[in-house]
């Protein structure tokens, strides 16, 4: 499946999740303001999504029976919902241990290779930085060769 809304969305390092709400209610908020799918497509989409991610079995617990890992990639998952056409990244990876880190960064640029999106990800991570496209370092804010 092509991205087909144009949109941006952004992954932060920290997940921003609604703890009060389940992973699936998360995933479905961005697809409920858009408008574009019934309800029942918007279930559908968030349980694949979550499936995507590994969460499938979780998809009724609460923001604040996930773990750190769990919660971001509930946020990836969350960021997918309305096929963006480019996902910016800032440190998605930075509040995980180095397992899970090279698990989310798998999880967010395969689904985005596989759906003909872009990302713009921030890292400091030597490791993430090393396995994408394209590289850009900077120091103190601005672009060095």
């Amino acid at each position: 499946m092509r991205a087909k809304f144009g949109s941006t969305v952004f992954v932060f390092q920290f997940h921003f999740l609604m703890l009060e709400f389940t992973a699936l209610e998360n995933v479905m908020m961005p697809m409920r303001k858009l408008g574009r799918l019934t309800p029942a497509e918007m279930t559908d989409r968030a349980q694949s999504l979550l499936a995507a991610v590994g969460l499938g079995s979780k998809s009724f617990r609460l923001g604040t029976h996930l773990s750190g890992g769990e919660q971001q990639r509930v946020a990836i998952a969350r960021a997918m919902a309305n096929q963006p056409a480019i996902i910016l990244a800032d440190e998605p990876t930075g509040n995980l241990d180095v397992r899970n880190s090279a698990m989310v960064f798998d999880l967010l640029t395969g689904l985005a290779k596989d759906n003909g999106q872009a990302i713009v990800l921030v890292t400091h991570n030597p490791d993430i930085a090393q396995r994408c496209d394209h590289t850009r370092p900077m120091r103190d804010g601005q672009f060095v060769s």
